[in-house]
């Protein structure tokens, strides 16, 4: 029963990737046939040279970064939000965060996400003056 459904879930996924493939290939089509030949004087095309244009455009302008790259963006997003509360934290309160997070990880600083580099305890402006 089990692998039944899994099996029927997968054909549907298959068959509705492949129609909003199709569609999207179809609207790039009529899009392009529709306004291009008119204003710039290029030849019409047709749905498989839609789906090529689309399959081109995916490589040239979006990279094959899969989960991955993804997952790169999340840490760097992740990582200024964090820049940027530190930032506004007052000495005593990035003292009192990286006690905490020393005795969350119990290996310190060392090899973890943030580390002194990142998060100074001094201010450079102090130093300065």
């Amino acid at each position: 029963m089990k692998r039944r459904f899994w099996f029927g879930k997968a054909v549907m996924i298959l068959v509705f990737c492949t129609a909003f493939i199709m569609l999207f290939s179809f609207i790039v089509m009529s899009l392009w046939n529709g306004i291009l030949p008119d204003v710039l004087g290029v030849k019409q095309i047709t749905f498989w040279q839609a789906l090529g244009i689309l399959v081109l455009s995916k490589i040239l302008f979006s990279g094959f970064g899969g989960f991955a790259h993804k997952k790169e963006q999340f840490r760097n997003r992740f990582r200024q939000k964090m820049i940027a509360k530190w930032e506004k934290m007052t000495p005593e309160e990035k003292q009192q965060f990286k006690d905490e997070w020393k005795t969350r990880c119990r290996g310190g600083w060392r090899g973890g996400p943030f580390n002194d580099r990142d998060f100074p305890t001094h201010e450079p402006e102090a130093e300065n003056k």
